[in-house]
């Protein structure tokens, strides 16, 4: 399989933002889902402003995607991005982070949006 190389700057950035915990928190809970900011909200137990700013800065770098279903705007990881192979690669070394997520379903926290 040939690897894809991305340039250094954005290779740079990419790895910047994933250095905060935060982030890396956001993005490990993405690895094969799609969320809503009211649920980073109440895994992460921050504000919604806050988290708001995390995925802007995760979007406007192109390693998440949003979209809006009815009022809710989801976000996943920007798969498609030139970026992604790297961040799957980071994703590799860090926990799963689905059992968070399973804490929040079985709560009735998780937005189910058909």
């Amino acid at each position: 399989m040939e690897k894809t190389m991305v340039d250094i700057e954005r290779a740079t950035t990419a790895l910047k933002l994933l250095g905060d915990k935060t982030r890396l928190t956001i993005v490990g809970l993405l690895k094969g889902n799609e969320c809503c900011v009211c649920e980073f909200v109440e895994i992460l137990q921050m504000s919604q402003p806050a988290i708001s700013q995390h995925l802007r800065k995760l979007r406007d770098a192109g390693l998440v995607q949003e979209e809006r279903k009815g009022h809710w705007i989801f976000y996943k990881l920007n798969e498609s991005s030139d970026i992604f192979p790297l961040v799957a690669n980071v994703l590799e070394h860090i926990p799963e982070q689905k059992e968070k997520l399973e804490a929040l379903e079985k709560s009735g926290k998780r937005i189910q949006c058909d």
